[in-house]
């Protein structure tokens, strides 16, 4: 088995009487890339800075490199947050700087877009360049262990896919990744996924595996934009996908009899779900 780089058992956090992450098990372990998806406010920033010991936990226990979240042992990771960690008043040679001085490591050579922006205040380059920067900070090290968190948010298709590239080969060389994304086709990117839900871990495995045989009802109408409202007015949950309606979970009558008495006629095919689809039966069942 493949060494086991964080974990968390039972993991809980409270606010007061809001409990953001409610006793969550994970584990990453060496050369693997782990997704932790779910809406916004599911729970996972919380439950990533307790893993990186910037929260304590209320109950359960978190280890990383089999111990306490440490500062030896937080200095074995990387880490490139929301806000990605950057000073924006300082230059990316400074950065570059600082960071290489902090562990102890030389200073990084520049990959070739960005070697002609060294001298660039950070808060002046595009996002994209921005979290290209954050990577090379957070690789500087040589970290073990990469905690992504929404690494890739803001930034065009192929920027995002040459971001991919370098977690892929982080995992390759041994590191274990864990990284959080709202980017579902991002999802077939990773070797296992988590999914949250109102604090709570609602599945875990491959895609295929969490997707299951959960269907979707895929609406076909002229008037998709009546279809839509008349099914959204009935409180049935409906996705919309370009003009493409599909409703997942959903009983077939219950639909049938909303679009009739909204005098929709329209063809329904039954196909199976996508993960985002999977993901908001999760959610919606987590709620109740």
């Amino acid at each position: 088995m493949s060494e086991r780089i964080l974990g968390t058992r039972g993991a809980t956090r409270r606010f007061g009487s809001f409990t953001a992450v409610d006793s969550v098990d994970i584990d990453v372990s060496a050369g693997e890339v782990v997704g932790l998806l779910g809406a916004n406010g599911a729970g996972k920033t919380t439950l990533i800075r307790m893993v990186l010991g910037l929260l304590a936990p209320s109950a359960g226990d978190v280890t990383l490199f089999d111990g306490p979240p440490d500062l030896q042992r937080r200095a074995r990771l990387g880490y490139v947050p929301q806000n990605l960690g950057l000073y924006r008043d300082m230059t990316v040679a400074e950065n570059l700087q600082f960071s290489a001085e902090s562990y102890g490591v030389p200073e990084p050579t520049l990959p070739a877009g960005l070697a002609t922006h060294a001298n660039t205040l950070v808060g002046d380059l595009p996002l994209g360049s921005q979290r290209q920067v954050a990577f090379v900070v957070a690789l500087a090290h040589a970290p073990e262990a990469l905690i992504l968190d929404e690494p890739t948010s803001g930034v065009d298709a192929l920027s995002r896919a040459r971001l991919w590239d370098t977690i892929r080969e982080q995992a390759d060389r041994g590191a274990g990744v864990l990284v959080t994304t709202h980017y579902m086709e991002e999802a077939q990117q990773c070797d296992r996924l988590l999914l949250m839900a109102d604090g709570r871990l609602v599945a875990s495995g491959d895609e295929d595996a969490i997707i299951g045989d959960t269907h979707t009802i895929a609406v076909h109408c002229a008037d998709w934009g009546r279809a839509f409202a008349a099914l959204n007015d009935a409180g049935i949950p409906v996705i919309l996908s370009g003009r493409a309606i599909r409703v997942p979970d959903t009983d077939e009558r219950d639909l049938r009899s909303a679009l009739t008495s909204a005098g929709i006629d329209a063809e329904l095919e039954d196909v199976r779900a996508t993960i985002e689809e999977r993901m908001l039966t999760l959610a919606r069942a987590a709620g109740r």
